[in-house]
């Protein structure tokens, strides 16, 4: 695992917001693949784009950050405080987000597929166009959260918390819901819908 000096992360995070402001002319993107990251306070810091492919993000202060579009594959997050994240378009393929706190969270169109997303809070987050391909949601918090037009492909949701839950027209298929709660989620144009309403 790769060890950063507080002041040598400094540095990579002016670059990389230098390289931000400039539309990418001047500094340079913060490259912080496989870098050990535990316990950081990044609180509102801009990422996005970044290269935080393996890192290690465990139980950092990630909240209100911007991770838009950051490669974040194979990332560790578990028990991380990522409310109010932006983490739209992000590639979080494998990533694991275990025990996370994503409490209104911007997960638009972001890619979790294979990602380990179980006993993670994730009420009231923003989900729709996300891939879930295989994704381990088992025993989550998901209330309230938003899933329009997300594909949960084969995902496990079971013993999943989705009372509120907006599921419309997303891809059920092959979803393991197990246990799931499913009570006054919106099923409105989902495949497969008179077996899922057997379950709530």
């Amino acid at each position: 695992m790769r060890k950063i000096s507080k002041e040598e992360l400094s540095e990579i995070l002016k670059q990389h917001s230098i390289w931000i402001e400039s539309d990418y002319n001047l500094g340079s993107r913060a490259n912080l693949e496989g870098a050990n990251l535990s316990r950081a306070n990044l609180e509102g810091t801009d990422l996005s784009r970044a290269d935080l492919r393996n890192t290690n993000l465990s139980r950092a202060n990630l909240s209100g950050a911007d991770l838009e579009g950051a490669g974040l594959e194979g990332a560790n997050l578990s028990r991380a405080d990522l409310r109010n994240t932006n983490l739209s378009r992000a590639f979080l393929c494998k990533a694991n987000l275990e025990g996370a706190d994503l409490s209104r969270a911007d997960l638009r169109n972001t890619d979790l597929s294979r990602a380990t997303v179980s006993r993670t809070i994730v009420a009231r987050a923003d989900l729709s166009g996300t891939n879930l391909y295989r994704a381990d949601l088992s025993g989550a918090d998901l209330s309230g959260a938003n899933f329009y037009k997300a594909s949960l492909y084969k995902a496990n949701l079971s013993r999943a918390v989705l009372p509120g839950t907006d599921l419309s027209r997303a891809n059920l298929e092959g979803a393991d819901l197990e246990g799931a709660n499913l009570e006054g989620a919106n099923l409105e144009g989902v495949e497969y819908f008179e077996k899922l309403q057997e379950r709530k």
